[in-house]
């Protein structure tokens, strides 16, 4: 069982925007670290955007000022908000969740989280 479902990616034009979603459909036991990923084919997937366990957030350097993450605790929801999109930022986009306590260097390590959505497809074309 997949236990984060991600939604709401789509295609949109170069200078649009997108709001994706994170919901746990399963248990992630103590895991409270949440994050973004993307990946496009024959490269790594590489952080965008995380929020630690003392709600800390921090970006990548290529969506700084662009993306915003978006904690709904009453809906148990993560959100990344992106703007300003741009062709660069098409990506199979993945929420992962980790443990607690991740330093705030590691954030966007992908090797720091345990539990995996099946990603959300964002492409950006004129």
């Amino acid at each position: 069982q997949v236990p984060l479902v991600e939604s709401g990616g789509g295609s949109v034009q170069p200078g649009g925007s997108l709001r994706l979603s994170c919901t746990p459909s399963g248990t992630t036991g103590s895991t409270r670290t949440m994050a973004w990923f993307r990946q496009v084919p024959g490269k790594e997937r590489e952080g965008v955007a995380a929020v630690g366990t003392d709600d800390m957030t921090t970006y990548a350097d290529f969506v700084k000022g662009r993306f915003t993450l978006i904690a709904d605790n009453d809906k148990d929801t993560l959100y990344l908000q992106m703007n300003s999109l741009q062709p660069e930022d098409t990506a199979m986009y993945y929420c992962a969740a980790g443990r607690q306590g991740i330093p705030r260097w590691r954030l966007l390590m992908k090797v720091e989280y345990d539990y995996w959505g099946q990603g959300t497809q964002v492409t950006v074309s004129s």
